[in-house]
């Protein structure tokens, strides 16, 4: 199958980008130049502009949309209004996840998406044969581009471009850039201060050029998705296919905190409900390395003893701490700062239970 091309593909090829598969699209790994250290480094202390146009984009529209899409997700609509964003997530009937998305709220009869690229048809799918009469449900996953610009000097940037940066932490407003209208949305997905914009893909090059241009006095740096995965790890932000999966389910996951348990429906809720209450299903963790050893998905996580408390989802080296850190599901009785080892290319390695973050957060910072 052909990789689908972000619109900023040429972009990339011109900056030096090493391409990767990711999703069905061809994507920036990483730049030349600096690589994905310099990248994380310049997110963490000044500012980074990554193409995220892989991700999906669908809307549901008409009376009663909001609804509609509340009885679908995990998450609860009412905790939020017009204007705002939420974390959710699309579950099958048996509680496996289908995906983990943002939604925004524009109004009771419209409501935008942002699923992950590789399960936007799914989501769609499942919205699509859910969808009572005078619903629409539209896949645009090619109509917009997004750019996250990320970092805490991500509001000079904005600035100096006209545009909004006094909304609050998971909310967007309308704006206009070069002349093109777009979405500023005060989301992003590594940890710091930051915005993604949303724009149509015929004004994404345009767009892009010009966030670069205004973020060159303040140190900008073009990112690519290694960088981003450094990063979203340092917080133990989960990405679907190894924190989420058919297999591995919200409650699993430890991401109750975006279920609206109250709710009186949601896909998936019996099965939430029924683990959440029993408490025998492996939960996530992190893990900081206590010597040299780099965790990877896949790899097994043990007791002294030798026996197999559970496996890696994802790990890497931290820029930020300069060591290895991973997320991985365990078993319940295991406890935090508790010493487990994992087998790190037949190598037997000692890490400790920790409480991601790993790195504190600056998302919500004024």
């Amino acid at each position: 199958m052909d990789l689908l091309h972000s619109p900023l593909h040429d972009r990339h090829v011109a900056l030096g980008a090493k391409l990767s598969e990711f999703g069905g699209w061809e994507m920036p790994l990483e730049y030349a130049g600096g690589g994905v250290l310099a990248e994380h480094k310049a997110v963490r202390e000044a500012v980074g502009l990554f193409d995220v146009s892989h991700l999906g984009k669908a809307l549901v529209r008409g009376s009663g949309a909001a609804q509609f899409v509340n009885d679908c997700f995990t998450n609860d609509l009412g905790r939020i209004e017009d204007g705002k964003a939420q974390y959710t997530l699309c579950c099958d009937e048996d509680g496996g996840t289908v995906d983990d998305l943002i939604v925004y709220l524009r109004s009771d009869f419209e409501v935008f998406l942002i699923p992950n690229a590789a399960n936007t048809a799914s989501v769609v799918e499942r919205l699509v044969a859910a969808a009572p009469p005078g619903i629409e449900v539209v896949n645009q996953h090619r109509d917009f581009a997004v750019l996250a610009i990320q970092g805490p000097l991500s509001d000079e940037v904005l600035t100096s471009l006209d545009l909004p940066v006094d909304h609050e932490y998971m909310s967007f407003a309308n704006a206009t850039i070069a002349g093109h209208d777009i979405t500023v949305c005060r989301t992003g997905y590594t940890g710091e201060r930051g915005y993604e914009l949303v724009v149509p893909s015929a004004s994404a090059i345009q767009v892009w050029d010009a966030v670069l241009a205004a973020g060159q006095a303040y140190g900008i740096r073009a990112c690519g998705l290694g960088a981003r995965d450094t990063l979203r790890t340092e917080m133990g932000y989960p990405l679907h296919g190894h924190e989420l999966s058919a297999e591995i389910t919200p409650v699993m996951a430890r991401a109750g905190w975006a279920v609206g348990w109250t709710k009186p429906t949601f896909w998936g809720k019996q099965t939430l409900e029924r683990q959440r209450d029993e408490k025998l299903v492996r939960t996530l963790r992190g893990l900081t390395s206590q010597g040299r050893g780099i965790p990877r998905p896949g790899m097994t996580v043990l007791d002294a003893e030798g026996s197999e408390l559970g496996e890696i989802t994802s790990g890497t080296f931290s820029p930020t701490l300069r060591q290895g850190i991973a997320l991985a599901l365990l078993e319940r009785s295991v406890e935090d700062g508790a010493t487990v080892v994992v087998d790190v290319r037949g190598r037997s390695e000692s890490f400790t239970v920790t409480k991601p973050p790993f790195v504190q957060a600056s998302t919500k910072s004024s």
